[in-house]
């Protein structure tokens, strides 16, 4: 098993964590900052990252717009209010799990 197929349940924080720190961004832009950022450890497929963007959208915690850049139609995708406080529980609860799952982890389980 890879980081990407653990990857699933962690998309939308990952996009709103993004979304968080740089103020507006389009699909590609977003799986490409994830692979730079993992060094290429982690790779977010258009089948994963679209429908997630959509949900997020739908769900009210993504306002997009679109722009022309050289000739192409962009999708750019912002934090809406809720999607703000949305990221900050995501982000929580990302914490915790990871503390939980690192306790864990480093368990000696006695023979």
């Amino acid at each position: 098993m890879n980081s990407n197929s653990m990857l699933k349940g962690s998309i939308q924080t990952i996009i709103l964590k993004l979304l968080a720190h740089q103020e507006k961004m389009y699909g590609y832009e977003i799986s490409q900052k994830v692979k730079e950022i993992t060094n290429g450890q982690i790779i977010l497929k258009e089948g994963a990252l679209y429908p997630a963007l959509h949900k997020l959208e739908a769900d009210g915690f993504l306002e997009t717009y679109t722009e022309v850049f050289e000739n192409r139609v962009r999708k750019y995708y912002s934090l809406t209010k809720e999607g703000k406080k949305e990221t900050a529980l995501k982000l929580s609860d990302a914490k915790d799990f990871i503390a939980n799952l690192q306790l864990l982890l480093n368990l000696k389980i006695a023979d």
